[in-house]
């Protein structure tokens, strides 16, 4: 397929010709001389083999291909236009997207408070989540699907990724008031062992309690997964396991005792959440104020 003959400044002169009428305003509106813009438009006929207008008509009279190339200048122009403005906003950082994807399905208690106040302050940023949880968000990051990814621990450094602490919390042992565990004042790994731990349907390897906790210790213990937080304290409530969750997943569940929660280790198990941004928007103050009603939000810092 033979490469087209048009240039912007073409669909700028069809457009300035349908929307003047003469071929000496449109020369004005365009910048050129009345010579330059007959020969632009002597060469575009030769090219297409067909008169673009009549001659001799006042005002002027475009042919059907001409009044077909008049609507492409149209349509291509103002689209060019509102990409322009766009673009120009982008880089002065009033506007942009921020597509955010999360590895933790507990991050939303959080997270949507944190969003409803950014579109406030942000209201020409499209802010918007990436398919609710993420196995893997660290790689929409990198293939450009997503501009902010909420992940578990540091992860290893990655080229034009920039990665931000969000803040850290305290993962508790939760277990019914019932349950015989419940009356030590933290619990051990091997507490676990002859357990069934209720947690996501994810891999052993994305719970912070495995992966920090009992796996350091050669610990295993059965699992039963299940997709909602409240699932998971309705079978911990009536004994069926105990499972392991951040504090701020459970804190109105404690509140009225409907589960307890136990540290994790005589110290308590910590954890951290980071940010994943490209390295194209990390200095943008719109990232800046998500990170920082992210950080407000959470309560947990």
């Amino acid at each position: 397929m033979s490469q087209s003959p048009l240039e912007m400044r073409h669909l700028q002169t069809l457009l300035a010709l349908a929307e003047t009428g003469s071929l000496g305003k449109a020369a004005e509106r365009v910048f050129v001389t009345q010579s330059a813009l007959s020969h632009q438009l002597k060469a575009l006929e030769a090219r297409y083999g067909a008169p673009l207008f009549e001659r001799n008509t006042k005002p002027l009279r475009f042919t059907q291909a001409g009044t077909k190339l008049v609507e492409l200048a149209r349509t291509v122009l103002a689209l060019t236009a509102q990409a322009e403005r766009e673009v120009a906003q982008w880089v002065s950082g009033r506007s942009g997207a921020l597509r955010v994807a999360v590895e933790c399905h507990t991050c939303f208690d959080w997270l949507m408070p944190a969003m409803d106040a950014f579109r406030e302050h942000w209201p020409d940023v499209e802010l918007d989540l990436v398919g609710g949880f993420q196995i893997d968000p660290m790689a929409l990051v990198e293939s450009g699907a997503a501009d902010f990814a909420v992940i578990h621990d540091r992860p290893p450094p990655r080229t034009a990724v920039v990665v931000e602490k969000l803040f850290s919390y305290e993962t508790l042992a939760v277990l019914s008031p019932r349950h015989p565990l419940a009356r030590k004042a933290f619990l051990e790994p091997v507490d676990f062992a002859s357990e069934t731990l209720i947690s996501y349907p994810v891999d052993e390897d994305m719970l912070d309690v495995v992966r920090h906790f009992l796996a350091p210790a050669g610990v295993t213990s059965q699992r039963r997964k299940v997709e909602l937080t409240v699932a998971i304290l309705q079978l911990v409530a009536s004994n069926r396991g105990i499972a392991a969750l951040p504090e701020w997943s459970i804190a109105p569940y404690l509140a009225r005792s409907y589960v307890i929660g136990k540290p994790l280790g005589p110290n308590g198990l910590r954890c951290d959440l980071y940010a994943a941004i490209p390295e194209s928007l990390a200095a943008k103050p719109f990232m800046s104020d998500f990170l920082a009603e992210v950080r407000r939000c959470s309560g947990v810092l």
